[in-house]
């Protein structure tokens, strides 16, 4: 049979009912009514739309709660780019070591990544979530509490394990529990958070940095641990993952799931046997996980380029130098008052957060792609205008005040551009385009990619900046997202409207078995409109 299309995000033909529009039912009825009965139709239109809300209402729900780690991540990344300052003054270290204080977070949070997919393997979903949490706030209370760099690094490194466990779990868990018409949306909430955590990380630097040397970058540290608190909360609310509870041959339970996140008990049984079917073909396969990463057939090939490719150019292009070294480069560019550097670094963090907003509101509308080619597009425009205005302001060819509002909004542009797409897009896309059997390891292996990626870009960005200068630096930035650009035309599928079942077939799934075979490049989402199963 041929593939099933996204499921309708409204009920279907004319104009709800009054009492579907205002989302609750009239407690009063004409008589006639009651003498007549109403139309069947109508009746079964209305319990569908009153299904179809309350499963929304409750995957949003489970979405939000289970984002909240990437809070913590956020945070610590945009509260660092200010606590820099003042633990340099505090502590007296070296440049050297402000880069390694920065930058080994991403470097331990791969570890936490790596471990996360076998612990959300062995776990349970939801108590990785859970356990990520925990280790992160041990790590924080450590780094408020230090007396010396040593004991600083140990609770960062602490820290970037919990981190590590939290980035990689919530997109897997967010995207297993979802409709597929509703996926792409709620699966973006882990990368909203993110860019939450950033901005109050910037606002936190901005309120704090009166208080003393210190003191100061205590407090600011000390706050992250408030969004880890509530997490405990989070773990009464949510439930564990349905395709997790299948493989642990626990239908009963995974079904009781599947009736709470889907519109009724016929698609909830339906989606119940594609997951058995697909854990029943894992269970069948005879090969290890990580065996059958490292030796993978085309298909998975051809996935993990996708996945671990993308996962890579969201790094790569430089968004992390913007974020944690954006006071550096406002001052590079002319900014000179601390006051004003922070105030500038939340406005880039504003800008961060609204336009994630925006990709939610697109990304099951218009797909994966077109958010993917505005995003690597306006990404590289934004960085060579950036690149240029450094370079002119270095040698005087441009007046200051405008050269330092260029800069602004330059900066300002490529954070938008990075939220509205390949931000958002690069994690919904790796936490579904993976079979059952691989997904949560394979997803693991891709934030392990990314944190490899940013702990790469953040250590060496002032070296490299006083090796080429700020200017040299963002042009080989705007070179990598041109390249990005190609990337995503040439790899990347449009996989909106899908099940998680449905897009194994996009990349040639099925080989050797039932499905189809699509070479390389043929994995636009028109061609899986001609995809039937044999």
């Amino acid at each position: 049979m041929g593939l099933r299309g996204a499921e309708s995000a409204a009920p279907s033909g004319g104009m709800p009912s009054l009492p579907g529009f205002f989302g609750r039912q009239n407690k009063y009825l004409r008589m006639d009514d009651v003498a007549l009965g109403p139309p069947p139709e109508h009746e079964e239109e209305g319990v569908r739309a009153g299904r179809r809300r309350s499963s929304t209402r409750y995957v949003f729900a489970c979405s939000v709660f289970a984002s909240l780690n990437s809070v913590l991540l956020g945070y610590d990344v945009g509260v660092m780019s200010g606590c820099i300052l003042f633990i340099q003054r505090d502590l007296h270290i070296t440049e050297v070591q402000q880069e390694v204080l920065v930058g080994c977070l991403s470097f331990v949070s791969l570890l936490g990544s790596l471990a996360g997919g076998r612990t959300a393997d062995a776990l349970g979903r939801k108590r990785t979530i859970g356990l990520a949490a925990a280790v992160f706030q041990a790590g924080a209370l450590v780094m408020t509490l230090a007396p010396s760099f040593r004991v600083l690094m140990a609770g960062r490194l602490l820290a970037g394990i919990g981190i590590g466990f939290g980035v990689m779990i919530a997109p897997v868990y967010i995207a297993e529990i979802s409709p597929a018409a509703s996926r792409g949306s709620f699966t973006s909430f882990p990368e909203i958070f993110i860019n939450l955590g950033i901005l109050l990380g910037y606002v936190s630097n901005y309120v704090f940095s009166g208080l003393p040397d210190h003191l100061g970058w205590r407090v600011m540290l000390a706050v992250g641990i408030v969004p880890s608190v509530s997490i405990v909360f989070a773990l009464l609310v949510i439930p564990e993952s349905p395709r997790w509870l299948v493989v642990q041959n626990k239908a009963a339970e995974a079904r009781a799931v599947l009736l709470r996140v889907t519109d009724g008990e016929e698609e909830a049984d339906e989606r119940l046997a594609e997951i058995e079917a697909a854990a029943a073909s894992a269970a069948n396969s005879g090969e290890t996980v990580w065996r059958e990463l490292s030796r993978p057939s085309p298909t998975i090939r051809r996935m993990l380029v996708t996945g671990l490719g993308i996962q890579c150019f969201q790094q790569i292009t430089g968004i992390d130098a913007l974020v944690y070294y954006s006071p550096t480069i406002f001052r590079d560019a002319g900014v000179t008052t601390e006051s004003q550097l922070l105030l500038a670094t939340v406005a880039v963090g504003f800008f961060k957060t609204a336009f994630i907003a925006l990709a939610i509101v697109l990304i099951d509308r218009v797909g994966r792609k077109p958010l993917l080619y505005v995003s690597t597009v306006g990404m590289t425009v934004c960085l060579v205008i950036l690149a240029s205005t450094l370079w002119l302001l270095a040698h005087g060819a441009v007046p200051k005040a405008l050269g330092v509002a260029v800069a602004v909004v330059a900066v300002c542009g490529d954070v938008a551009f990075f939220s509205v797409g390949i931000g958002p897009v690069c994690w919904v896309t790796s936490s579904e385009i993976f079979p059952l059997r691989l997904r949560s390891q394979a997803a693991a292996l891709g934030a392990a990619v990314n944190r490899v990626t940013s702990g790469t870009v953040a250590m060496s960005f002032l070296s490299v900046s006083r090796a080429m200068t700020v200017a040299g630096a963002f042009s080989a930035f705007a070179a990598i997202s041109a390249l990005s650009v190609v990337f995503v035309h040439r790899f990347v599928p449009e996989t909106k409207g899908k099940t998680l079942e449905e897009i194994e077939l996009l990349f040639g799934g099925g080989e050797g078995g039932e499905g189809v075979t699509v070479s390389p490049g043929e994995v636009e989402l028109g061609d899986a409109e001609h995809l039937v199963r044999k």
